[in-house]
């Protein structure tokens, strides 16, 4: 968090001209850390607007509660684990101007030792999602066509190293066109962790806008560093995230099928859970 906000204040202090900040607004939304972020934030950033919630309310709230208050023409999601390399956020607001369809820009995000983070996906189906949660994505080299429907969930055939519209980046950062969030609305609360942003891309998309990813605004995302700690519940939230999407957006009305998806989704969570546990305990051996 530390880092990240001193890094969000040079880019606003090189883009506005000014140390004061006058013209922006920053929102910080603490989902009660046990880390003492919101007391870091309230002594070392004075400048930013800080919500510290009494409990997790989850990504989606917590966003949503910043969102409620935000009046720029447009507005950046931001996770507290990033760094923004000097200059993106100027590219991502003149990305705009030239892409008049477009209602987010995602940039490139980097892994804390500099090396391209494969950030973007498909929207998932129901073939792309089995072949991610067995494994199938990774049991086949880059670039054998024999292998390629296995990979196209993850877009693993793709390094991330050039321009094009994509259907949902990572949503540790993002830059919105505040048009787009009149249109279609907030995140989705009903997701508590994960796939809220793929929803609400999904809904983007079908309302006609273009998303895309760009190589030119560059982001470091040391990502992990918390998610390690909360594995287990991570992977539960990513299984219940996913079958309320399948619900919400591909279900219609095939009601005799909820049942056997939310529970084929969570056995498979609960075996991933085992797995993960497994190689804890051999690595520790």
């Amino acid at each position: 968090m530390r880092a990240c906000l001193a890094s969000l204040r040079q880019e606003l202090v090189a883009l506005t001209g000014s140390d004061e900040l006058k013209d922006v607004e920053v929102f910080v939304i603490d989902n009660a850390s046990a880390d003492q972020s919101a007391e870091m934030v309230a002594e070392a950033h004075p400048w930013v607007k800080l919500t510290a919630n009494a409990d997790n309310r989850g990504f989606a709230a917590g966003n949503n509660q910043a969102l409620a208050h935000a009046t720029g023409q447009f507005v950046l999601l931001l996770n507290p684990d990033t760094e923004i390399v000097p200059g993106a956020l100027k590219t991502l607001l003149n990305f705009f101007d030239t892409h008049p369809k477009a209602g987010v820009v995602a940039p490139q995000l980097l892994n804390t030792d500099g090396s391209i983070q494969r950030s973007c996906r498909a929207f998932p189906t129901f073939l792309g999602m089995v072949f991610e949660l067995i494994g199938l994505s990774r049991m086949f080299p880059a670039g054998s066509s024999y292998g390629q429907k296995f990979r196209e969930y993850k877009m693993l055939d793709w390094n991330h190293d050039d321009e094009r519209q994509v259907d949902q980046p990572e949503g540790a950062c993002l830059m919105i066109k505040r048009q787009l969030l009149d249109e279609i609305g907030t995140l989705d609360e009903g997701f508590f962790m994960l796939f809220e942003e793929v929803d609400w891309c999904f809904r983007a998309k079908k309302a006609g806008w273009e998303i895309w990813f760009t190589p030119t605004a560059q982001v470091l995302h040391h990502y992990g560093q918390s998610i390690k700690q909360v594995k287990v519940r991570m992977i539960l939230s990513s299984h219940k995230g996913l079958y309320r999407f399948w619900h919400k957006h591909y279900r219609g009305n095939r009601w005799w099928l909820d049942g056997i998806a939310y529970s084929g989704l969570m056995a498979l969570a609960y075996v991933r859970i085992a797995a993960y546990r497994l190689r804890g305990l051999v690595s520790s051996s």
